[in-house]
């Protein structure tokens, strides 16, 4: 798209030529009323508010385009009208109880209803029955809603789960008077509002949808309410702290809202965690685990002397990606300073991926971002339970079908009733494990330059490819159009009937005739069936901006070098933007700043994690440590951002810092390190008070800083490994994955996500097996058995057994040689 310049109140503004007017001028700081509209969503025109005058015509800013040289004006005397018609209609029948109301202090009924100038009702109709109804986690009051519909939108277009629409409210019609008398956008947006309320698109009383919770975030009255936080708190009461989510590698921007716990006990406690929802849509895991503090630590000095002995005693450090940059960097120089052996297996998988990748593709980090994902067209996505591994990049991926008219592949063995519920538009090809190299051996066929590609790349992949005759039947019309376009005849009127008439006489109706057809064998490879030619051509119809999403699954596979490098080749020789979605909260932080090894000494400190010495911020080892909601530092997420977080509760024991001080760092507070970050791997020598965190008016990510992706020796030999055998595993799988709103032990800790740990298993599985939910079962792999309760899971389908990781009690780990696939027996105990 191209700049223009358009004029807004005599204001000259420079836009993207096709944007939307209101995003225009939201982006220069020029107010336009707006209810019903989402940024990153299409536009509904529910409300009607934002209407303007553009080149003398009355348009909905929110839906219509700027033009280059469009003269805009907000406020005419006709629009002022409409938009008080509009609010007071929003104001009819809506009940008088701000005083209790949830919302209140924040609500945008409350503030347009001023705004507009509203101090007399001129509009009435009788009122319907509109019950409250409790959903399990959201609360909806259908008295209060306004039925802007931005929680139907928000599920659809940012979400995807589409749990949610709108449903007849049973009133009476209004007034037939009203349609003469009354302003007609607000005789319009009344007539829709009386009608309708929202419902659940299951049909049932309870929201059954992967519960995020953004549907009450969006909601601009006291209607949709996170049933947790429902007359706990006054808005104002509240103080916003800015922080970053620590629970998985999205680094998505919160705030955590708190005030005291109560008259008796004045320490701070978090009531709920907010989002800048125009720019960023929280998970479950981020809007509800906020209180898994360490509240009990304190400074006891005999505490830290055991700890430094064990330091000193030790040889190993093993320890979990759910740390911030600021830590890494402290383990890093004891390392130096004691020749320790850092140990965190998961993310030296992927610093060994990023290592293999780099020596391709000359760069130390992958080309995208999520928000580069959202506004593609074409998605695959390889090698990640997207839904639960990254939400927010389930997020994108939907953003770009619903809004962007996108469209998708999306390549895992485990069927995900989630994903494939995104819409028609994505297809999901379920390929077995371990065949994930044939996978991107086909991204590499069918989208690679060939004529840059290695040339003994291209043979390779020739030799998939086979050349096979068919016979095909096709009908008369067929034949005609073919005999059309050979005699090159007009197509005026009555050509092409005279021609079927002719034809007719000697053609038969359907004639059978043979075609030579390209025969790749890496379709049957990965499982995409005969007809994914025809299926991907629709899907690739009108489609210019790619992007290649990979997982976990990647990273411990047994020829994860291989993928690497394939990755690599892909993402240099095609149209593909690459993202990597990092394992953990900080992977890819750790992965840049330690030096890691795979092997044990004889004494281990363990952070955060089972060692012979255990730091814990979970409050349940030999010494205490801070949780990531009472601590300051900063996070790199997979948008390659360095992210600040900020401490929204108080803690009173020892931190890491205080043990490297006492062993001979000096260092006053953690985030002194946060300049110190290592500038070789793409940190920037910035203080931690000066990294800002917030949005801007367009949307802009003010966030701490990007990486920079530092070029790095490129090899030359840019070859890649034959798939010479095959990998297989048995047909019982298990596949090591969370399930949705969970992540670790400290989302497992928050009172809000109350998940039942277990084995989880399909309702389709469970259905055909003898097995029933709420058995125990041993499950017994290669590498060793553990027990556990059987879970019923909705959120996925088909055969493959999942074994969690946010219970460390279960152990699933223990089943598993690093691929997240694995084969294994189940019986009952």
């Amino acid at each position: 798209m191209s700049e223009i310049t358009i004029n807004i109140d005599g204001k000259q503004i420079q836009t993207q030529e096709g944007e939307y007017i209101l995003n225009a001028a939201r982006a220069n700081d020029i107010f336009i009323p707006a209810i019903c509209y989402l940024t990153r969503c299409s536009p509904t025109l529910a409300c009607r508010i934002c209407l303007v005058e553009a080149d003398g015509k009355q348009v909905y800013a929110c839906n219509a385009k700027a033009k280059d040289g469009m003269n805009i004006t907000t406020t005419t005397d006709a629009i002022k009208q409409e938009r008080r018609a509009i609010m007071e209609v929003y104001d009819v029948n809506h009940p008088l109880q701000c005083g209790v109301c949830d919302q209140s202090g924040e609500c945008e009924l409350q503030n347009y209803t001023l705004e507009m100038g509203v101090d007399a009702q001129s509009y009435a109709v009788k009122d319907v029955a509109r019950p409250s109804k409790d959903w399990g986690h959201i609360h909806y009051d259908a008295g209060l809603c306004i039925v802007c519909e931005r929680c139907v939108t928000v599920c659809k277009d940012m979400i995807g789960d589409n749990s949610l629409k709108t449903v007849a409210r049973g009133g009476d019609a209004l007034d037939a008077e009203y349609k003469e008398s009354m302003p007609k956008d607000a005789y319009s947006m009344w007539n829709k509002l009386n009608k309708s309320i929202i419902g659940l698109t299951n049909g049932t009383d309870v929201l059954d949808c992967t519960s995020c919770g953004e549907c009450a975030s969006v909601c601009p009255v006291g209607a949709l309410v996170d049933t947790q936080f429902m007359y706990k708190s006054n808005s104002w009461e509240l103080t916003k702290i800015p922080a970053t989510c620590g629970h998985c590698s999205a680094g998505c921007q919160i705030s955590y809202e708190k005030k005291h716990t109560d008259i008796a006990n004045p320490e701070d406690k978090i009531y709920r965690v907010s989002n800048e929802w125009n720019f960023v849509s929280l998970c479950g895991a981020g809007r509800y685990g906020f209180d898994y503090e360490n509240a009990n630590a304190t400074k006891e000095k005999d505490s830290l002397t055991k700890a430094v002995e064990a330091f000193k005693k030790a040889d190993t450090i093993k320890f979990t990606s759910t740390i911030t940059n600021e830590e890494a960097l402290i383990l890093e120089k004891l390392r130096e300073k004691f020749g320790y052996k850092l140990v965190n297996n998961e993310a030296l998988a992927f610093q060994t991926f990023l290592k293999n990748y780099s020596e391709v593709s000359g760069t130390t980090l992958y080309s995208g971002n999520l928000k580069e994902v959202a506004e593609s067209n074409f998605i695959i996505s390889v090698g990640t339970a997207i839904k639960s591994d990254n939400p927010n990049a389930r997020y994108a991926l939907n953003n770009s079908l619903t809004v962007n008219k996108g469209a998708a592949l999306y390549f895992h063995p485990l069927s995900d009733p989630i994903i494939d519920g995104l819409g028609k538009s994505i297809v999901s090809i379920k390929h077995k494990p371990l065949q994930e190299e044939a996978v991107l051996y086909l991204i590499l066929d069918l989208f690679a330059d060939k004529e840059k590609l290695p040339s003994e790349v291209v043979a390779y992949l020739a030799s998939y490819h086979a050349t096979k005759t068919i016979t095909v039947e096709e009908t008369i019309k067929e034949t005609i159009v073919e005999v059309v376009k050979s005699m090159k005849l007009s197509e005026e009127t009555g050509v092409e009937e005279e021609v079927e008439e002719e034809v007719s006489k000697v053609v038969p109706k359907k004639i059978s005739k043979e075609v030579e057809v390209d025969d790749n064998k890496l379709f049957e490879l990965v499982g995409a069936g005969k007809d994914f030619s025809d299926t991907l051509e629709k899907l690739l119809a009108k489609k210019d901006s790619f992007s290649l999403v990979v997982g976990a699954d990647l990273y411990a596979h047994p020829h994860a070098k291989n993928l690497a490098r394939l990755v690599a080749l892909i993402e240099k020789y095609s149209a593909f933007k690459l993202v990597m979605i990092p394992s953990l909260t900080n992977t890819l932080g750790v992965a840049l700043i330690n030096e890691l090894s795979n092997e044990f000494g004889k004494y281990t400190i363990g952070y955060n994690t089972k060692g012979d010495f255990t730091l814990s911020a979970l409050g349940d080892g030999d010494f205490h440590m801070p949780s990531m909601n009472q601590q300051e530092g900063t996070l790199t997420s997979i948008n390659k951002r360095v992210n600040p977080t900020n401490a929204a509760l108080s803690y009173g024991g020892y931190t890491l810092n205080d043990i490297a001080n006492a062993l001979g760092l000096k260092a006053e507070n953690t985030i002194s390190y946060t300049p110190c970050l290592p500038t070789s791997k793409g940190f920037k020598p910035e203080k931690f008070d000066d990294l800002p965190n917030h949005y801007t008016n367009a949307g802009q990510e003010v966030r701490g800083y990007e990486l920079e992706n530092v070029a790095v020796p490129h090899a030359k030999d840019e070859s890649v490994e034959k798939i010479e055998t095959l990998l297989s595993l048995g047909e019982s799988l298990i596949y090591l994955v969370n399930p949705v709103r969970q992540f670790n032990e400290f989302t497992n800790k928050a009172t809000n996500l109350d998940e039942v740990s277990g084995v989880y298993m399909s309702e389709e599985y469970l259905g055909k097996s003898d097995f029933n939910e709420g058995e125990r079962v041993r499950i017994k792999s290669d590498k060793g058995e553990i027990v556990a309760t059987i879970v019923s899971d909705n959120k996925i389908a088909g055969s493959i057994i999942c074994l969690p990781t946010f219970d460390s009690k279960l152990n699933s780990e223990a089943l598993f040689s690093g691929y997240r696939f694995n084969t294994a027996s189940i019986e009952r105990v």
